[in-house]
């Protein structure tokens, strides 16, 4: 079967044509795998500005898809499915999507699944790699995501850890803005690392040792003895606050805020003090998504460990990810670079793992913002106790 995906849960509008291969080991073939990206339109607001997203996707949803049609060499005759990102994300992306989707799959009179962006990023490294060795601790990591998950079989998630507050790719966005980098962070705080010295700064790494007072509710699977949950849980907004301050000590800025400290470090910090502090704060994150995810990979008896999501295609992050796994005797993988970044191709795959499991809907679902993730419990499909992290 060839099924059509749709990924707009941000700021890509994203088509592809995924298609079952028979293999139980490879079950999926990208055809084609269409994005178009929104980055130089927020570049000049410093962010993702949602309105902005939301009409940009209804200009090019409809050429994304023809493109990913025609770059697959099928019609739309030999579609059997459509699936579409649900959430989590920017509602009025998200609306765009699953809008189409509906509209196409109901013309074409085939079925629609809609997805967790997620478990689309989980899927990615399936797509990648063939089904991983289960169980497996895999870790998302992005701008809007910090999450850990054990998957102790195919299409079963189940969170074990996750940010308290700021996702990692939001800490790059946030320090690289603190040093006058641009939008986005990310790459450029990688970039400059490589010319730092990782231990010219020093950086706190938080620690964890008390249940969020936060939580509404228990956001952590009983998989892990509580304490150990604790540490597995990630937090970055004090490491964020660090990198405030070294950068108003170096420059002498005042306490006004945010907004000045950044002026004063794209006036004052030399090229070495910004790629000092880009590769000391690296590190930190680095070795605290490592840290973190090994830890539960041991306590889970996990026998591979998967990175995915946007963070994932830090060089940092993939170069010491495999040195830890080749220290601990597991096998590590990542997606490569173009399915590591928001694409439909990983919603492709994680839509055959729903259709599959008899998860198709009906015509009445809607895009969610804050979609909790499903897990698989007897059988059954139900929502797991996961909460959206932004």
């Amino acid at each position: 079967m060839n099924l059509l995906a749709i990924e707009t849960s941000c700021d890509e509008t994203a088509a592809a044509v995924v298609a079952e291969t028979g293999d139980v080991t490879r079950p999926w073939l990208i055809r084609s795998n269409v994005v178009a990206s929104q980055t130089a339109i927020h570049r000049e607001w410093g962010g993702v500005v949602p309105e902005l997203a939301a009409r940009q996707h209804v200009r090019d949803i409809c050429g994304v898809v023809e493109a990913a049609l025609e770059r697959s060499h099928i019609t739309l005759d030999a579609l059997g499915a459509v699936a579409v990102t649900q959430g989590p994300g920017l509602v009025g992306s998200l609306l765009i999507g699953v809008a189409y989707a509906k509209a196409l799959a109901w013309a074409r009179g085939i079925p629609v699944v809609p997805v967790h962006h997620l478990a689309g990023h989980i899927e990615s490294l399936t797509l990648a790699h063939g089904e991983l060795p289960l169980p497996a601790a895999i870790l998302v990591v992005s701008g809007g995501h910090t999450s850990l998950y054990s998957v102790s079989r195919p299409g079963a998630y189940q969170l074990v850890g996750r940010t308290r507050d700021d996702a990692a790719g939001e800490a790059y966005d946030k320090v690289a803005k603190l040093l006058g980098l641009g939008y986005p962070g990310g790459p450029a705080i990688d970039r400059l690392a490589r010319e730092g010295n990782d231990t010219a700064v020093t950086l706190p790494v938080t620690r964890l040792t008390h249940a969020d007072r936060n939580a509404s509710e228990p956001v952590v699977s009983s998989l892990l003895p509580p304490d150990v949950a604790r540490r597995v849980d990630f937090s970055f907004s004090g490491l964020k606050t660090a990198v405030l301050r070294v950068v108003r000590d170096r420059t002498g800025a005042s306490h006004a805020g945010r907004a000045a400290a950044a002026d004063a470090a794209g006036a004052t910090l030399s090229q070495q003090d910004i790629a000092d502090i880009c590769a000391s704060f690296q590190r930190v994150v680095i070795e605290a998504l490592l840290d973190r995810t090994f830890e539960a990979a041991r306590w889970l008896g996990a026998r591979s460990v998967g990175i995915a999501g946007g963070v994932s295609a830090n060089s940092r992050l993939r170069a010491d990810a495999q040195e830890r796994g080749a220290r601990h005797g597991l096998p590590v993988f990542v997606p490569p670079i173009e399915l590591a970044t928001d694409n439909a191709a990983m919603i492709g795959a994680a839509g055959f793992r729903r259709l599959r499991d008899g998860a198709a809907a009906g015509w009445d679902f809607n895009a969610e913002a804050s979609l909790a993730m499903y897990a698989e419990t007897g059988g059954n499909r139900q929502e797991a106790g996961d909460r959206p992290v932004s």
